[in-house]
């Protein structure tokens, strides 16, 4: 499904431990006392909110919960099949992967997570996130979208 607006630009990765994945285009650079320099849509608290989000979606769900946010190559549909492929256990995961630069959201779903997250509830997530998109919440969209999903597919 595609759907969601925003100017953003991709955010630098942050990998979790436990499966579940931020992760981006990379575009960091180191500042004067040798420390990275996050160049990306996200602020640091920002961030730490949405990798509380997807711990907490995984440890509700049992389903791994993964974030992309960054330039999708053309079929957007099928790059974005191809990172949720690389993600450890697919079967049981969910991507969101956004490319804010080119106005696409895609939400893939791994066969078993399929079961508990039907394409209906997918649609009424991406919907909520294009909503806080538009508004130029890029964060506020993904928490959104991870919550709803984790939501939908209820306890394991």
């Amino acid at each position: 499904m595609t759907a969601g607006e925003t100017d953003e630009q991709p955010m630098t990765a942050l990998d979790k431990p436990g499966g579940a994945t931020l992760t981006e285009d990379p575009r960091s650079a180191v500042g004067a006392e040798g420390a990275a320099v996050l160049d990306g849509p996200f602020t640091t608290r920002q961030l730490l909110r949405l990798d509380q989000a997807l711990r907490l979606a995984d440890q509700q769900t049992g389903l791994t919960f993964s974030v992309y946010v960054g330039e999708l190559t053309e079929p957007v549909r099928e790059a974005s099949e191809r990172l949720h492929e690389q993600i450890e256990n697919a079967a049981h995961a969910v991507l969101l992967a956004v490319s804010p630069n080119q106005r696409v959201l895609e939400i893939v779903t791994g066969n078993e997570a399929r079961k508990r997250i039907s394409d209906r509830d997918a649609k009424l997530a991406a919907l909520s996130m294009a909503a806080a998109f538009a508004g130029g919440d890029l964060a506020g969209g993904v928490l959104a979208g991870i919550d709803q999903l984790a939501t939908h597919a209820g306890r394991h």
